[in-house]
């Protein structure tokens, strides 16, 4: 994450998630499970960190329902979002993220709102933010 004030990109690839929603907790578990390289770091959308982020690429956390993944200066969101990170996992996982993207991205993204507006009676919802265990507290951006 960049300093207040600062502009430069962050050197990881940031996924943001909704702390609250069961699949997207899952989502990150798997993430962290398959990212060997460390190359990922998260932030729930509720965070400070997260909403910083938001502001500085002109994104509101109030319209989103959504993942974001910050990539340097690039910001994907939705499908694109998932699959890219997914494709950072390593070779077999960026094959299947390839894959996946043969369809065409409003396919993706029908697909996705649906999951995503069915998430919490589907998945379950929180009542607080996921509490990162120590060993993975390195890999949040909490503040």
């Amino acid at each position: 994450m960049t300093a207040p004030g600062r502009t430069e990109p962050s050197p990881y690839l940031i996924v943001l998630f909704d702390g609250v929603c069961g699949l997207c907790n899952w989502s990150v578990d798997f993430l962290i499970r398959r990212d060997r390289r460390g190359a990922l770091r998260f932030a729930p959308l509720q965070s400070a960190a997260a909403q910083t982020l938001l502001h500085e690429h002109g994104l509101d956390a109030a319209e989103l329902s959504s993942v974001v993944v910050i990539d340097g200066t690039r910001v994907y969101r939705r499908s694109n979002a998932a699959l890219h990170a997914l494709g950072c996992l390593g070779p077999g996982w960026r094959a299947v993220a390839m894959v996946a993207r043969l369809l065409p991205r409003p396919l993706r993204d029908t697909l996705y709102d649906w999951v995503a507006a069915n998430r919490y009676r589907w998945f379950g919802q929180r009542e607080s933010c996921r509490i990162p265990t120590p060993e993975e507290r390195a890999r949040f951006l909490l503040e």
